[in-house]
């Protein structure tokens, strides 16, 4: 065995997380490391599959052990540990989509004829009248003011299903909302969206 190693490690191993975050609330760095040890490829997982993007994920899944630490206190003893921890993940998550849906102000078109694929309402082609870049972008705004308008709760459920393409469960997981909920979320976005975008749309002629 090395000199070095501490002799309370296997102590702090044998711990479960409940425990574990009640010495770290007591300011026990050994124990929030053993967490972060434990939890660090979970908050990973959850995060990149909801942001669709690793990078960010990574960077993301620190800020929630940065916020377990700093909120340590408030943690209350009892209480399942991951279960707190996946709301800090989830809170953050959402914000982050907040940002990206603010930020971006645009949505693909592609994405739209996806979501509209089981209408008979299809998206108006807008090289009918002339082709032009400069139309396209703004359409493409003219679709994201759209969503902009649409409730937030509505919008995140929405952004998080036919953006980020995440399954029923895992919306329901990130939301902390029922199943049920999820789908009448998102079927109340896509008809809300559906409405304000019918002066860009046409009926499909039948052939």
């Amino acid at each position: 065995m090395s000199p070095d190693r501490d002799p309370s490690a296997p102590a702090i191993v044998s711990l479960s997380d409940e425990d574990l975050m009640a010495q770290v609330a007591e300011d026990d760095e050994r124990a929030f490391t053993e967490l972060v040890r434990r939890f660090q490829g979970r908050v990973i997982n959850l995060v990149s599959r909801v942001l669709n993007d690793r990078e960010c994920a990574d960077d993301l899944a620190q800020e929630v052990f940065v916020r377990v630490f700093v909120h340590r206190r408030n943690y209350r003893r009892g209480s399942k540990f991951s279960t707190w921890l996946f709301t800090i993940a989830a809170n953050l998550a959402k914000n982050e989509i907040r940002r990206r849906v603010r930020r971006r102000n645009w949505f693909s078109l592609d994405a739209l004829q996806e979501m509209l694929k089981d209408s008979v309402i299809q998206l108006a082609d807008p090289t009918e009248s002339r082709e032009s870049a400069l139309e396209r972008e703004q359409l493409q705004a003219a679709v994201g003011l759209a969503i902009a308008t649409v409730p937030e709760k509505y919008r995140l459920a929405l952004v998080l299903r036919d953006i980020e393409g995440l399954p029923y469960e895992e919306i329901a997981l990130v939301l902390n909302i029922p199943g049920g909920t999820v789908r009448s979320r998102i079927n109340r976005a896509r008809s809300m969206l559906k409405r304000k975008l019918q002066p860009l749309l046409r009926k499909v002629v039948a052939p």
